[in-house]
Order: C-alpha cells, then sequence, then structure tokens
C-alpha cells in the first residue's frame, strides 16, 4: 500500500514537468509539420485565391489544375524515370564501393592503411573546387553522360567512415573463422560482414538515395540538358516557367498563379521520399547510433 502511493506520489510530483514536456514536444512538431502541410493545402488551391491571403488550415477554392500543370507535359515522367534509374543505380553503386573500401579500411593487416586513412581525410576538407573538377569531367568524357551520375558519387569519405566503424564493431572471430573454413576477404564481406551490417547499409543507402533524389546541380553543370534531365532539375525549371498545357481553356489558365504550381512541384518530388522513409526509419536510427559509437 504504501509502495502504491509512493509511486503515486512521484507521479503528481512528475506532472508540471511532464506538462511542459508535452507542450514543447508538440511545439516542435507543429513547427516541422506545418509547413509541408501549408505546401500541401496551397497546391490544391485556386492562384488568384492563394494570393489574396488568408489559407491557413485548408483549400479555400479547391482545384487540381496545378498538378494538371505538373504532370501535364511527358517531358516530367522521362525527367522522373531518369531520375528514379539514378537513385537505384547511384544507391547500389555507392554502397557497394564504399562498403568495399569500408572493410578494406577496417582490416589492421592492411598495408599502409594509416597513410590511405590520412589521404582520404585530406580530401574531406580541401578540394580543387568547382572549375578543377569540371575540367576533370570533361577529360574524363563523363560530360552530358549518364554516369556523370553515377561515377563521382561512388565514394563518400564520410559514409566510408561510418561504415567501417561498424565493421570494426564486428567481433574478429568471424573474420577468422571464415578465414580458416577457406573464404576470400570478397566472400567474407559479402557472406559474414555485410549481411551483418543491414542497420548502417540502410542508414547510408537513405543518404545516397536523398541525395541522388533531390540534386539538380549535376544536371544544371555537367550535362546539356536534353534526355538527361532529372525530375529536380525539370521542376526548377517548371517553377520558373509555369506554362500551361496547350489543351487547358482560358478559364482554367486564369486560375493558376506560379506559386500554386510551384507547391505542387514540391509535393510531386516530395512524395516518393516520403513512402520509402518509414519503411528505413528503423534502420536509420540503429544504424547511425551503431556506426558513430563502436570503435
Amino acid at each position: 500500500m504504501k509502495k502504491n502511493q509512493a509511486g503515486s506520489g512521484r507521479r503528481q510530483r512528475m506532472l508540471p514537468f511532464d506538462y511542459i514536456n508535452y507542450i514543447l514536444l508538440g511545439a516542435l512538431v507543429l513547427i516541422a509539420f506545418y509547413p509541408m502541410w501549408y505546401v500541401l493545402i496551397c497546391s490544391f488551391n485556386e492562384g488568384p485565391d492563394f494570393m489574396a491571403g488568408g489559407i491557413w488550415i485548408l483549400p479555400r477554392k479547391f482545384t487540381t489544375l496545378n498538378y494538371h500543370i505538373v504532370f501535364g507535359d511527358a517531358k516530367l515522367w522521362h525527367a522522373f524515370f531518369v531520375t528514379v534509374m539514378k537513385t537505384l543505380i547511384g544507391t547500389f553503386t555507392g554502397l557497394l564501393f564504399t562498403s568495399v573500401v569500408a572493410y578494406s579500411m577496417s582490416r589492421n593487416e592492411l598495408k599502409y592503411r594509416n597513410v590511405f586513412y590520412w589521404v582520404n581525410m585530406f580530401t574531406m576538407f580541401f578540394g580543387g573546387g568547382l572549375v578543377p573538377y569540371y575540367l576533370i569531367i570533361r577529360a574524363t568524357g563523363l560530360y552530358d553522360s549518364f554516369l556523370v551520375y553515377i561515377i563521382p558519387a561512388m565514394y563518400s569519405v564520410y559514409n566510408m567512415i561510418v561504415i567501417s566503424t561498424f565493421f570494426r564493431g564486428i567481433p574478429n572471430d568471424l573474420h577468422e573463422a571464415a578465414i580458416i573454413d577457406g573464404a576470400g576477404e570478397f566472400v567474407t564481406l559479402f557472406t559474414v560482414y555485410l549481411p551483418l551490417a543491414k542497420p548502417i547499409l540502410a542508414t547510408v543507402g537513405l543518404w545516397l538515395a536523398v541525395g541522388h533524389w533531390n540534386g539538380y546541380f549535376g544536371t544544371m553543370v555537367y550535362t546539356d540538358g536534353g534526355n538527361l534531365t532529372t525530375l529536380q532539375y525539370y521542376l526548377l525549371q517548371l517553377i520558373k516557367q509555369t506554362t500551361a498545357p496547350d489543351n487547358m481553356d482560358a478559364e482554367s489558365m486564369e486560375k493558376i498563379v506560379s506559386e500554386t504550381v510551384s507547391y505542387a512541384a514540391m509535393v510531386v518530388a516530395t512524395i516518393p521520399i516520403l513512402c520509402v522513409y518509414p519503411f528505413l526509419q528503423r534502420f536509420f536510427t540503429k544504424g547511425i547510433a551503431l556506426g558513430s559509437l563502436k570503435g
């Protein structure tokens, strides 16, 4: 009985803190969520009515014309396809190549490992800049090629450090057992280390996927556009132009403005990542913690 009373008193003493905590957490959720909600409701509102202001919770004059603008051009679907292929291939190759390097750097028996490590660290803080990089892209024949999206993004020093830190946390006995059984380093990597590294691979894979999906600078600088236009770059052009489809009547054209079309474009570009993230979120939290703390 006394124990229950003590527990009840303890809960009562925590109530003021709980209220403050809930208020702060609720405010943070609202700050994070409301901008996305605002973009969504404005994307479904008629343009001239939006320009009048006062839209905060729900669309005042509902319309889907803004999305008709976004989806009205067949070039968007081609840009979407390019971006999907860029994201899938770039994420896979980036994970594969970076994991191979990370595995090598996690092994103490690698010759000159410290030299390789500091060379990698140097590249994190010092670079030649955009112009030398552009000249290298030109010299290697990657300019205006789909591979310009893939090859330069195959390796990241930061991702290598995160993955190799996770690998070093795996018991060395597993490596020795695999070697005794006759497995080589590649077999050990793919059959022992990578299956155990799913959380960190999911985390780094999400970083790579988001980077590839949201990237538009590579299209703008390292291609001539055309068939290599990505979704983000196409949406950027669409936002600037805000041209209506040829088959849209004059009455419908009067209901759109560039701002609401821009909001619709933002929603379109965000949906795929929002669909993927919930499936990787549990790996994301676990992976980044393990990759940062294991040593």
